[in-house]
C-alpha cells in the first residue's frame, strides 16, 4: 500500500486533507490513495480551535456518517450510507438551541442551513461526525463534505470538491471512511 493510503472493505478508508503548499488559507488538497484532488476549505484555513462562525475547517479525524443526495443529480454510493434530501430538510446552526448541529425538517425560527439549495453545492453533502457526540454549543456546526464552486471558493468551514471530482471519489469510498484534516 502506498504511504498515507488505506483500503478498507473494498474502498478508500482515509481521505487526507491539507492546505495547498504556497496557497491561500482556503486552498487545499484531498488525497484518496493515488487520487489527489484540489479542494476548498474554510475561508480562515484549518484550525485546532474551532468556534461557530469563524470560517475555519476543524483539524482532526472526522468520520463520514452519511451523505445527503439531491435525487437525479448524483449517483448513490455503494458503500456509504446515503439519504435523499427533501425540500424541507434543514441543519440547525443556532448555538443557543438544544437542537444545535442536528438535522431539522420544516420551517423554524432557529438559525439553520437549507440542505435543498438552488446553487447545487449540496447536491452531495456528507455529514461529518465533528461536534456531533457530544454536541458542544458554539464549537461549530454544519461541518460538511460537499460540492465546491467551480473556482473552489472558500467555504464557511467545510471541505468541498468540484462536482466532477466528487463524482470520481464517491464510488471509491469504503463504508467507514474518515477525513483526516491537518
Amino acid at each position: 500500500m502506498s504511504q498515507g493510503f488505506s483500503r478498507h472493505r473494498g474502498g478508500v478508508a482515509v481521505l487526507r486533507v491539507a492546505r495547498r503548499v504556497g496557497g491561500r488559507a482556503h486552498e487545499g488538497r484531498l488525497t484518496a490513495g493515488d487520487l489527489v484532488l484540489p479542494c476548498a476549505l474554510g475561508r480562515s484555513g484549518i484550525t485546532r480551535r474551532k468556534r461557530e462562525g469563524d470560517g475555519a475547517t476543524p483539524a482532526g479525524s472526522h468520520e463520514l456518517l452519511y451523505v445527503y443526495l439531491r435525487r437525479g443529480r448524483a449517483e448513490k454510493p455503494r458503500s456509504v450510507a446515503a439519504r435523499f434530501v427533501r425540500p424541507d430538510d434543514l441543519w440547525c446552526d443556532d448555538a443557543r438551541s438544544f437542537l444545535y448541529n442536528r438535522p431539522l425538517r420544516g420551517e423554524t425560527p432557529l438559525g439553520h442551513e437549507r440542505l435543498w439549495r438552488s446553487d447545487r453545492l449540496y447536491d452531495v453533502v456528507g455529514v461529518l461526525d465533528y461536534n456531533i457526540r457530544p454536541r458542544v454549543l458554539g464549537l461549530g456546526s454544519a461541518i460538511f463534505f460537499h460540492i465546491a464552486t467551480e473556482t473552489l471558493g472558500p467555504t464557511a468551514g467545510c471541505v468541498a470538491l468540484r462536482a466532477r471530482d466528487m463524482a470520481r471519489l464517491l464510488p471509491r469510498l469504503a463504508k467507514d471512511v474518515r477525513l483526516v484534516v491537518g
